[in-house]
């Protein structure tokens, strides 16, 4: 590629009948101005193209990271979802088997004071027919004392 001073020191030959030295020579000047300023858009539009480039792959980078990391969370959360419904059902299997053995004891303390209850009642009927028994034989003991000092 042509740059600006490869044009400002390029020499044409003389010819017999060429053109005018000085029209020519102007006509260059201005040619090097615009290309110069072409050429250095140019070499600004390509860097500016550069610097796009990278931030172009700085995004790309970013946004396979973020990619990465919504796979990851997303992986994250079903497996916190499955670890907690795990935990979940070995918590009420625990609640049903503890429920299962407070009743079950229940029940048994139940049926103890209900034995209590029917040996009480046991022990308070012979409790009553001795004392029936004795208070009897009491007083068969006094009428028989009553008629003996009756007789005398």
């Amino acid at each position: 590629m042509l740059t600006p001073l490869d044009i400002q020191n390029k020499e044409f030959k003389k010819g017999m009948r060429g053109y005018k030295e000085t029209d020519v020579d102007s006509f260059l000047d201005e040619v090097i101005v615009d290309y110069e300023k072409l050429y250095k858009e140019n070499m600004e539009l390509k860097e500016k193209i550069n610097m796009l480039n990278d931030q172009i792959k700085h995004y790309n980078d970013i946004e396979e990271t973020l990619q990465n990391t919504l796979v990851v969370a997303q992986s994250a959360s079903e497996e916190v979802k499955v670890n907690a419904r795990e935990k979940a059902e070995v918590i009420i299997r625990e609640a049903e088997e503890n429920a299962r053995k407070i009743i079950a004891k229940a029940n048994n303390e139940v049926l103890d004071v209900k034995r209590e209850y029917e040996n009480t009642k046991k022990d308070i009927s012979i409790f009553k027919t001795r004392f029936k028994s004795f208070l009897h034989s009491q007083l068969e003991s006094i009428e028989f004392i009553e008629d003996k000092h009756l007789d005398e």
